[in-house]
C-alpha cells in the first residue's frame, strides 16, 4: 500500500454531523486527526470513537481537530453520535471519494472470505501534509497512541 506520510494531504469536502460541509482546505487548526472506520455502532468502531471522544479535551489543548470518517449516511452518523454523546464531527463519505483518496479502501478478509471494504486507518495532518498514518489499526489504546504522537511533535 502506498504511504501518504510526508505527502500533501488529499483535500476533501464532506457532510458533517454539525450540518456543515467540512472543507479540508479551510481547516485552521494546527493538527487534524482523520480516522477512517468501517461502520457506525459496530464493536471496534464504537470503542475507537469512544476513546477519541474521551481524549477530545486533550486533543483540543494541542490545537487538534478530530474527525471520524465512514461511508455511512448522515442518518446513521447522527444516531451513532447521539447514542454515544460524541463531541466531534463524524463525516459521511458515501461515494468513497475521500476513502479512496486516502487509500483506505481495499481487500479485507473475514471468516475466510475476501471482499472490498474500509480498512481502519488514521492520519495526522499538519500544514496540509500527512504527518503520520496508521493502517489496519487495532483499536485498543489507538487514540492514546495518536495523542502521544502529537504531544511529541510539539
Amino acid at each position: 500500500m502506498t504511504k501518504l506520510t510526508g505527502k500533501k494531504a488529499p483535500t476533501f469536502k464532506l457532510a458533517s454531523t454539525s450540518g456543515k460541509i467540512i472543507d479540508s482546505s479551510k481547516i485552521k487548526s494546527k493538527y487534524t486527526v482523520l480516522y477512517f472506520y468501517p461502520k457506525d455502532d459496530t464493536p471496534g468502531c464504537t470503542i475507537e470513537t469512544k476513546d477519541f471522544n474521551k481524549l477530545l479535551p486533550k486533543f483540543k489543548k494541542l490545537n487538534c481537530l478530530v474527525f471520524g470518517v465512514s461511508k455511512d449516511d448522515m442518518a446513521s452518523h447522527k444516531k451513532f453520535k447521539t447514542k454515544y454523546k460524541v463531541k466531534f464531527d463524524l463525516l459521511s463519505d458515501e461515494d468513497k471519494k475521500s476513502i479512496k483518496a486516502y487509500k483506505t479502501w481495499g481487500k479485507k478478509k473475514f471468516m475466510g472470505k475476501e471482499f472490498m471494504g474500509q480498512i481502519r486507518s488514521t492520519f495526522i495532518i499538519k500544514n496540509n501534509k500527512v504527518l503520520k498514518e496508521w493502517k489496519s489499526v487495532k483499536v485498543k489504546d489507538h487514540a492514546k497512541e495518536v495523542l502521544e504522537y502529537i504531544k511529541n511533535d510539539q
